[in-house]
């Protein structure tokens, strides 16, 4: 099961990495690095006015999965000027087991993409709009979005849990009163005496007695 590392309001500042996705300097003209220096420019004033705390500025090539489990930053910004599949590819396999939100400023408004982007994971996809007096906001929102995503994870999680807890306890209730001639609350209360003598759950001693109807056959 993964996990997700937003600290609470009232602790440290969030650790933020911002992923840029013009690797190949050489191969861009003027007017595209032009454009690319005034957006990340409008980023860091955002960030740094509304008192984030950048760690790191990383290009978005083949070792950015291992620099994020290196910084374990708390929020994800991608600045890119069009296409971020390739990005997004890496950006998953980094928070594949520890999740965090990641906010993707784009020039790239094609519904595809959206919808790629957000498949992905993605807490905020903003178009056209790295104005750095837009920046707090929108991470504000997309942590927020965040947060209740993740509740609403756990939610499921815990739900999908107890359910399969549940299908567990009947099975061993059926073993015992099959192979012991007993009603299902007789059947109940054994398990419920069992779990109580072990100090287990009773979803714990229910395993148990499935583990070993599986290894006598």
């Amino acid at each position: 099961m993964t996990s997700s590392r937003i600290p609470a309001h009232s602790e440290r500042p969030l650790r933020i990495v911002v992923v840029n996705t013009i690797v190949d300097h050489a191969a861009q003209s003027d007017s595209t690095l032009a454009a690319q220096a005034q957006r990340g420019n409008a980023l860091r004033i955002g960030l740094l006015e509304a008192g984030y705390d950048i760690i790191a500025s990383l290009p978005a090539d083949l070792y950015l999965p291992e620099r994020i489990g290196q910084l374990q930053p708390d929020l994800i910004i991608i600045d890119a000027e069009s296409d971020a599949r390739d990005v997004l590819e890496h950006i998953v396999i980094a928070t594949r087991d520890e999740r965090r939100p990641i906010v993707l400023f784009t020039e790239d408004g094609a519904t595809a993409s959206i919808d790629a982007a957000m498949a992905a994971g993605v807490s905020a996809y903003i178009v056209a709009g790295l104005q750095a007096e837009r920046v707090a906001p929108v991470l504000n929102v997309a942590l927020s979005r965040f947060r209740q995503e993740e509740k609403l994870r756990a939610e499921l999680d815990d739900t999908r849990h107890k359910l399969q807890e549940r299908k567990v306890i009947e099975r061993a209730k059926g073993l015992l009163m099959t192979h012991h001639g007993l009603t299902e609350e007789q059947a109940y209360q054994r398990l419920r005496t069992m779990a109580m003598n072990k100090k287990l759950k009773l979803a714990e001693i229910a395993q148990r007695i499935l583990d070993v109807e599986d290894l006598l056959g």
